[in-house]
Protein backbone atom coordinates (compact mmCIF):
# COMPACT_ATOMS: atom_id res chain seq x y z
CA UNK A 1 0.00 0.00 0.00
CA UNK A 2 1.47 3.35 -1.02
CA UNK A 3 1.85 6.27 1.40
CA UNK A 4 -0.31 9.43 1.40
CA UNK A 5 1.84 12.53 1.13
CA UNK A 6 -0.68 15.31 1.95
CA UNK A 7 -4.30 15.99 2.86
CA UNK A 8 -6.65 18.80 3.90
CA UNK A 9 -7.52 18.51 7.59
CA UNK A 10 -9.91 20.25 9.95
CA UNK A 11 -12.78 21.24 7.67
CA UNK A 12 -13.34 25.01 7.50
CA UNK A 13 -11.25 26.62 8.75
CA UNK A 14 -8.63 23.94 8.18
CA UNK A 15 -5.02 23.33 7.31
CA UNK A 16 -2.83 21.00 5.26
CA UNK A 17 -1.17 17.97 6.79
CA UNK A 18 1.82 16.68 4.85
CA UNK A 19 4.82 14.42 5.21
CA UNK A 20 7.94 16.51 5.84
CA UNK A 21 9.97 14.94 3.05
CA UNK A 22 13.25 16.65 3.94
CA UNK A 23 13.46 14.42 7.03
CA UNK A 24 12.98 11.08 5.27
CA UNK A 25 14.06 8.34 5.64
CA UNK A 26 15.48 9.05 9.10
CA UNK A 27 12.22 10.47 10.46
CA UNK A 28 8.67 10.02 9.21
CA UNK A 29 7.15 13.26 10.47
CA UNK A 30 3.82 14.82 9.51
CA UNK A 31 3.62 18.60 9.73
CA UNK A 32 0.70 21.05 9.72
CA UNK A 33 0.80 23.92 7.21
CA UNK A 34 -1.65 26.66 8.14
CA UNK A 35 -0.65 29.83 6.23
CA UNK A 36 0.29 30.86 2.72
CA UNK A 37 3.83 31.69 3.80
CA UNK A 38 4.19 28.27 5.44
CA UNK A 39 3.01 26.66 2.19
CA UNK A 40 5.39 28.84 0.16
CA UNK A 41 8.26 27.71 2.39
CA UNK A 42 7.20 24.06 2.27
CA UNK A 43 7.20 24.08 -1.54
CA UNK A 44 10.44 26.05 -1.73
CA UNK A 45 12.43 23.87 0.67
CA UNK A 46 11.04 20.64 -0.87
CA UNK A 47 9.03 19.55 2.16
CA UNK A 48 6.46 18.83 -0.55
CA UNK A 49 7.89 18.13 -4.01
CA UNK A 50 7.06 16.44 -7.27
CA UNK A 51 5.04 18.29 -9.89
CA UNK A 52 1.57 16.77 -9.18
CA UNK A 53 1.93 17.07 -5.40
CA UNK A 54 3.02 20.68 -5.77
CA UNK A 55 -0.13 21.31 -7.81
CA UNK A 56 -2.34 19.81 -5.10
CA UNK A 57 -0.46 21.77 -2.43
CA UNK A 58 -0.89 24.98 -4.42
CA UNK A 59 -4.66 24.48 -4.64
CA UNK A 60 -4.83 24.00 -0.89
CA UNK A 61 -2.50 26.98 -0.43
CA UNK A 62 -5.11 29.23 -2.03
CA UNK A 63 -7.60 28.00 0.57
CA UNK A 64 -5.15 28.88 3.33
CA UNK A 65 -4.97 32.41 1.95
CA UNK A 66 -8.72 32.96 1.62
CA UNK A 67 -10.53 30.88 4.23
CA UNK A 68 -10.55 33.70 6.81
CA UNK A 69 -12.77 35.83 4.53
CA UNK A 70 -16.14 34.38 5.54
CA UNK A 71 -18.70 37.15 5.18
CA UNK A 72 -16.43 39.27 2.97
CA UNK A 73 -17.51 40.68 -0.36
CA UNK A 74 -16.92 38.96 -3.66
CA UNK A 75 -14.44 41.68 -4.62
CA UNK A 76 -12.39 41.04 -1.47
CA UNK A 77 -12.29 37.27 -2.00
CA UNK A 78 -11.29 37.64 -5.64
CA UNK A 79 -8.53 40.12 -4.79
CA UNK A 80 -7.14 37.84 -2.08
CA UNK A 81 -7.29 34.83 -4.40
CA UNK A 82 -5.30 36.64 -7.06
CA UNK A 83 -2.72 37.87 -4.55
CA UNK A 84 -2.32 34.40 -3.04
CA UNK A 85 -1.86 32.84 -6.47
CA UNK A 86 0.79 35.41 -7.35
CA UNK A 87 2.71 34.67 -4.15
CA UNK A 88 2.62 30.89 -4.50
CA UNK A 89 3.66 31.13 -8.16
CA UNK A 90 7.02 32.49 -6.99
CA UNK A 91 7.89 29.33 -5.04
CA UNK A 92 9.21 27.10 -7.88
CA UNK A 93 9.79 28.12 -11.53
CA UNK A 94 9.93 24.76 -13.36
CA UNK A 95 7.05 22.49 -12.26
CA UNK A 96 4.18 23.43 -14.57
CA UNK A 97 1.55 21.76 -12.35
CA UNK A 98 2.06 24.60 -9.87
CA UNK A 99 0.89 27.18 -12.39
CA UNK A 100 -1.80 24.88 -13.79
CA UNK A 101 -3.38 24.46 -10.34
CA UNK A 102 -3.10 28.15 -9.46
CA UNK A 103 -4.69 29.05 -12.78
CA UNK A 104 -7.58 26.68 -12.03
CA UNK A 105 -8.15 28.29 -8.65
CA UNK A 106 -7.92 31.87 -9.97
CA UNK A 107 -10.14 31.09 -12.97
CA UNK A 108 -12.77 29.49 -10.72
CA UNK A 109 -12.86 32.56 -8.48
CA UNK A 110 -13.07 34.89 -11.46
CA UNK A 111 -15.86 32.85 -13.04
CA UNK A 112 -17.91 32.84 -9.83
CA UNK A 113 -17.32 36.57 -9.36
CA UNK A 114 -18.37 37.31 -12.94
CA UNK A 115 -21.57 35.37 -12.32
CA UNK A 116 -22.40 37.71 -9.44
CA UNK A 117 -21.73 35.27 -6.60
CA UNK A 118 -21.05 36.73 -3.16
CA UNK A 119 -17.86 36.15 -1.19
CA UNK A 120 -19.06 33.06 0.65
CA UNK A 121 -20.20 31.43 -2.58
CA UNK A 122 -16.79 32.08 -4.12
CA UNK A 123 -15.13 30.51 -1.08
CA UNK A 124 -17.39 27.46 -1.43
CA UNK A 125 -16.33 27.17 -5.05
CA UNK A 126 -12.65 27.44 -4.17
CA UNK A 127 -12.92 24.65 -1.62
CA UNK A 128 -14.70 22.49 -4.18
CA UNK A 129 -12.04 23.25 -6.81
CA UNK A 130 -9.12 22.37 -4.53
CA UNK A 131 -10.79 19.12 -3.51
CA UNK A 132 -11.38 18.32 -7.19
CA UNK A 133 -7.73 18.94 -8.04
CA UNK A 134 -6.70 16.44 -5.36
CA UNK A 135 -9.33 13.84 -6.26
CA UNK A 136 -8.48 14.23 -9.93
CA UNK A 137 -4.81 13.60 -9.23
CA UNK A 138 -5.62 10.38 -7.35
CA UNK A 139 -7.69 9.17 -10.29
CA UNK A 140 -5.07 10.24 -12.81
CA UNK A 141 -2.32 8.38 -10.95
CA UNK A 142 -4.39 5.19 -10.93
CA UNK A 143 -5.07 5.44 -14.67
CA UNK A 144 -1.38 6.12 -15.39
CA UNK A 145 -0.59 3.06 -13.30
CA UNK A 146 -2.99 0.84 -15.21
CA UNK A 147 -1.79 2.02 -18.64
CA UNK A 148 1.85 1.70 -17.60
CA UNK A 149 1.47 -1.70 -15.97
CA UNK A 150 0.45 -3.09 -19.35
CA UNK A 151 4.00 -2.34 -20.54
CA UNK A 152 5.65 -4.26 -17.69
CA UNK A 153 6.25 -7.95 -18.18
CA UNK A 154 6.37 -10.47 -15.36
CA UNK A 155 9.90 -10.70 -13.98
CA UNK A 156 11.05 -7.31 -15.26
CA UNK A 157 13.45 -5.04 -13.40
CA UNK A 158 12.91 -1.30 -13.83
CA UNK A 159 15.31 1.57 -13.25
CA UNK A 160 14.03 4.92 -12.04
CA UNK A 161 15.60 8.30 -11.28
CA UNK A 162 14.54 10.73 -8.55
CA UNK A 163 11.13 10.22 -6.90
CA UNK A 164 7.92 10.10 -8.90
CA UNK A 165 5.91 7.95 -6.54
CA UNK A 166 3.19 8.58 -4.01
CA UNK A 167 5.41 11.11 -2.24
CA UNK A 168 5.45 13.22 -5.41
CA UNK A 169 1.69 13.22 -6.07
CA UNK A 170 -1.72 13.33 -4.45
CA UNK A 171 -2.19 9.65 -5.29
CA UNK A 172 -0.05 6.57 -5.95
CA UNK A 173 2.51 8.32 -8.11
CA UNK A 174 3.40 8.70 -11.77
CA UNK A 175 6.56 6.74 -12.60
CA UNK A 176 6.01 4.35 -9.69
CA UNK A 177 2.28 3.92 -10.33
CA UNK A 178 2.79 1.31 -13.09
CA UNK A 179 5.13 -0.56 -10.77
CA UNK A 180 2.60 -0.49 -7.93
CA UNK A 181 -0.21 -1.68 -10.21
CA UNK A 182 1.98 -4.42 -11.72
CA UNK A 183 2.85 -5.50 -8.16
CA UNK A 184 -0.88 -5.56 -7.28
CA UNK A 185 -1.49 -7.72 -10.35
CA UNK A 186 0.94 -10.30 -9.05
CA UNK A 187 3.72 -9.58 -11.52
CA UNK A 188 7.22 -10.11 -10.19
CA UNK A 189 8.69 -6.64 -10.63
CA UNK A 190 11.73 -5.11 -8.96
CA UNK A 191 13.40 -1.71 -9.11
CA UNK A 192 16.87 -0.21 -9.25
CA UNK A 193 16.67 3.31 -7.81
CA UNK A 194 19.29 5.95 -8.64
CA UNK A 195 20.23 7.85 -5.49
CA UNK A 196 19.73 11.15 -7.43
CA UNK A 197 22.35 13.70 -6.44
CA UNK A 198 22.57 16.19 -4.89
CA UNK A 199 19.45 15.89 -2.69
CA UNK A 200 19.20 12.09 -2.84
CA UNK A 201 15.48 11.85 -3.58
CA UNK A 202 15.98 8.34 -4.93
CA UNK A 203 17.87 7.17 -1.85
CA UNK A 204 15.79 9.00 0.73
CA UNK A 205 12.33 8.81 -0.84
CA UNK A 206 11.96 6.26 -3.65
CA UNK A 207 13.77 3.48 -1.81
CA UNK A 208 11.81 4.26 1.36
CA UNK A 209 8.35 4.25 -0.21
CA UNK A 210 8.99 1.14 -2.33
CA UNK A 211 10.09 -0.69 0.80
CA UNK A 212 6.93 0.50 2.57
CA UNK A 213 4.90 -0.98 -0.30
CA UNK A 214 6.78 -4.30 -0.31
CA UNK A 215 8.32 -3.82 -3.78
CA UNK A 216 11.90 -5.18 -4.05
CA UNK A 217 14.28 -2.25 -4.56
CA UNK A 218 18.05 -1.95 -4.94
CA UNK A 219 19.73 1.41 -4.42
CA UNK A 220 22.59 2.51 -6.68
CA UNK A 221 24.55 5.73 -7.07
CA UNK A 222 23.78 7.77 -10.18
CA UNK A 223 27.07 6.86 -11.87
CA UNK A 224 26.30 3.12 -11.56
CA UNK A 225 23.33 3.27 -13.94
CA UNK A 226 25.43 2.57 -17.02
CA UNK A 227 27.09 -0.41 -15.35
CA UNK A 228 23.85 -2.14 -14.36
CA UNK A 229 22.53 -1.59 -17.89
CA UNK A 230 25.74 -3.05 -19.36
CA UNK A 231 25.34 -6.08 -17.09
CA UNK A 232 21.83 -6.70 -18.48
CA UNK A 233 20.08 -6.05 -15.17
CA UNK A 234 17.56 -3.48 -16.49
CA UNK A 235 14.57 -4.25 -18.72
CA UNK A 236 13.14 -0.72 -18.91
CA UNK A 237 13.60 2.77 -17.45
CA UNK A 238 10.65 4.78 -16.17
CA UNK A 239 10.82 8.33 -14.79
CA UNK A 240 8.46 11.18 -14.04
CA UNK A 241 8.53 14.74 -15.33
CA UNK A 242 8.09 18.30 -14.12
CA UNK A 243 7.29 19.80 -17.53
CA UNK A 244 6.85 18.39 -21.02
CA UNK A 245 6.99 20.56 -24.13
CA UNK A 246 4.54 20.36 -27.02
CA UNK A 247 6.98 18.26 -29.09
CA UNK A 248 7.49 15.68 -26.33
CA UNK A 249 10.80 16.95 -24.92
CA UNK A 250 10.80 16.00 -21.24
CA UNK A 251 12.13 18.06 -18.33
CA UNK A 252 12.89 16.06 -15.20
CA UNK A 253 15.32 15.95 -12.29
CA UNK A 254 18.94 16.61 -13.20
CA UNK A 255 20.60 13.40 -14.39
CA UNK A 256 17.57 12.10 -16.28
CA UNK A 257 19.08 13.02 -19.65
CA UNK A 258 22.19 10.98 -18.83
CA UNK A 259 20.04 7.97 -17.98
CA UNK A 260 18.14 8.34 -21.27
CA UNK A 261 21.37 8.44 -23.28
CA UNK A 262 22.64 5.34 -21.48
CA UNK A 263 19.35 3.54 -22.07
CA UNK A 264 19.50 4.33 -25.79
CA UNK A 265 23.09 3.04 -25.97
CA UNK A 266 22.01 -0.27 -24.42
CA UNK A 267 18.75 -0.69 -26.34
CA UNK A 268 16.60 -0.29 -23.23
CA UNK A 269 13.19 1.42 -23.57
CA UNK A 270 13.02 4.76 -21.75
CA UNK A 271 9.50 5.63 -20.57
CA UNK A 272 8.13 8.76 -18.93
CA UNK A 273 4.96 8.74 -16.80
CA UNK A 274 3.16 12.04 -16.31
CA UNK A 275 -0.35 13.50 -16.23
CA UNK A 276 -1.52 15.76 -19.03
CA UNK A 277 -1.32 18.65 -16.55
CA UNK A 278 2.48 18.33 -16.77
CA UNK A 279 2.45 19.19 -20.48
CA UNK A 280 3.03 22.82 -21.39
CA UNK A 281 1.46 23.21 -24.85
CA UNK A 282 2.61 26.82 -25.03
CA UNK A 283 6.25 25.68 -25.28
CA UNK A 284 7.18 24.30 -28.70
CA UNK A 285 10.29 22.47 -27.47
CA UNK A 286 12.27 21.72 -24.33
CA UNK A 287 14.83 24.44 -24.91
CA UNK A 288 12.20 26.96 -23.82
CA UNK A 289 11.62 25.36 -20.40
CA UNK A 290 12.96 27.53 -17.53
CA UNK A 291 15.48 25.55 -15.47
CA UNK A 292 15.63 26.24 -11.76
CA UNK A 293 19.08 26.62 -10.22
CA UNK A 294 19.52 25.57 -6.62
CA UNK A 295 21.75 26.94 -3.87
CA UNK A 296 25.45 25.97 -4.11
CA UNK A 297 25.31 24.66 -0.55
CA UNK A 298 23.17 21.73 -1.71
CA UNK A 299 26.25 20.50 -3.57
CA UNK A 300 29.11 21.67 -1.36
CA UNK A 301 27.64 20.82 2.03
CA UNK A 302 24.55 18.75 1.47
CA UNK A 303 22.83 17.63 4.67
CA UNK A 304 25.27 19.70 6.76
CA UNK A 305 28.56 18.02 5.88
CA UNK A 306 31.03 19.93 3.70
CA UNK A 307 32.32 17.86 0.79
CA UNK A 308 34.00 20.58 -1.33
CA UNK A 309 36.57 23.31 -0.66
CA UNK A 310 35.41 26.70 0.56
CA UNK A 311 34.92 29.19 -2.25
CA UNK A 312 34.71 26.70 -5.12
CA UNK A 313 32.44 27.74 -8.01
CA UNK A 314 29.26 25.66 -8.29
CA UNK A 315 26.75 25.16 -11.09
CA UNK A 316 23.62 23.43 -9.80
CA UNK A 317 20.68 23.16 -12.22
CA UNK A 318 17.84 21.21 -10.64
CA UNK A 319 16.53 19.79 -13.93
CA UNK A 320 17.60 18.80 -17.42
CA UNK A 321 15.74 18.15 -20.66
CA UNK A 322 15.60 14.80 -22.47
CA UNK A 323 14.85 15.13 -26.20
CA UNK A 324 11.72 13.36 -27.39
CA UNK A 325 13.79 11.20 -29.76
CA UNK A 326 15.17 9.32 -26.73
CA UNK A 327 11.70 8.61 -25.26
CA UNK A 328 10.02 5.31 -26.16
CA UNK A 329 6.72 6.53 -24.79
CA UNK A 330 4.98 8.87 -22.36
CA UNK A 331 2.38 7.17 -20.16
CA UNK A 332 -0.55 9.49 -19.41
CA UNK A 333 -4.05 9.10 -18.01
CA UNK A 334 -5.41 8.85 -21.56
CA UNK A 335 -2.94 6.17 -22.60
CA UNK A 336 0.56 5.79 -24.05
CA UNK A 337 2.02 8.44 -26.35
CA UNK A 338 4.36 6.17 -28.29
CA UNK A 339 7.49 7.77 -29.82
CA UNK A 340 6.24 11.25 -28.86
CA UNK A 341 6.32 14.12 -31.31
CA UNK A 342 4.23 17.25 -31.74
CA UNK A 343 1.37 15.54 -33.58
CA UNK A 344 1.09 12.68 -31.09
CA UNK A 345 1.30 15.02 -28.09
CA UNK A 346 -1.35 17.31 -29.56
CA UNK A 347 -3.63 14.31 -30.10
CA UNK A 348 -3.29 13.27 -26.45
CA UNK A 349 -3.82 16.82 -25.23
CA UNK A 350 -6.94 17.11 -27.35
CA UNK A 351 -8.25 13.87 -25.82
CA UNK A 352 -7.67 15.33 -22.38
CA UNK A 353 -9.13 18.73 -23.20
CA UNK A 354 -5.84 20.61 -22.66
CA UNK A 355 -4.98 21.71 -26.19
CA UNK A 356 -7.14 24.81 -26.03
CA UNK A 357 -4.60 26.45 -23.68
CA UNK A 358 -1.95 26.45 -26.38
CA UNK A 359 -0.79 29.71 -27.88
Amino acid sequence: MHVETLEWAGGRPGHVRMIEQTLLPGRHEVIDVATVEEMFAAIRRLAVRGAPAIGVAAGYGVLLGTQDLAGASGDEVLARTRATCERLAESRPTAVNLFWALNRMRTRAESEHAAGRDGDAILDALFAEAADIHAGDRDTCRRIGEHGAALIQDGWTMLTHCNAGALATGGMGTALAPIYVAHEQGKRVSVYADETRPLLQGARLTAWELMQAGVPVTLITDNMAGRVMFEGRIDAVIVGSDRIARNGDVCNKIGTYSVAVLAARHGIPFYVAAPLSTFDPDLAHGGLIPIEERAPEEVTEGFGSRTAPEGVAVYSPAFDVTPAELVAGIVTEVGLIERPDTARVEHALALGGRLQTAG
